[in-house]
């Protein structure tokens, strides 16, 4: 990086890191919103952190609120089998078919959330990099 210096809104004599920084945290604050707050509850809704008993030997422990609440609500048992992807002991991903619509419903709700979020994160470092080399002399910027 080079010594050159910015101004960026109030902030004054940035070097090219600091500017960076400041345009992130303000496409991070134009970006968020609530569908972003709905994406995080989805995830965390979908974490095992409710105890079950009666699981078969190899199956993953614990459930989630949202598996509970989505199988209570939706009762119906499927033709077919629908794939779902979840988190096993391990931590890896893995894909499990089941004909439950409730656990289809519970299972993949976090996975959209993740999406969502994922999404959010692309649309705010593309945004914070063109802002940034909008601003920047030719030597400072980056991509």
């Amino acid at each position: 990086m080079s010594d050159n210096r910015y101004t960026y809104f109030h902030y004054r004599d940035l070097k090219p890191g600091e500017l960076f920084f400041f345009i992130a945290m303000e496409e991070t604050r134009k970006e968020l919103g609530l569908t972003d707050l709905a994406a995080a509850s989805a995830i965390l809704l979908g974490e095992r952190a409710l105890p079950v008993s009666g699981k078969v030997a190899g199956a993953t422990e614990g459930t989630s609120v949202l598996s509970m609440v989505s199988r209570n609500l939706f009762r119906q048992k499927l033709q077919h089998r629908l794939p779902t992807i979840i988190r096993g002991a391990n931590g890896f991903l893995r894909i499990s078919l089941t004909r439950s619509l409730g656990a289809f419903v519970g299972r993949t709700i976090p996975v959209v959330g993740t999406v969502m979020l994922a999404a959010d994160a692309f649309i705010i470092a593309s945004n914070t990099v063109r802002s940034y080399n909008r601003i920047v002399r030719p030597e400072d910027r980056v991509f």
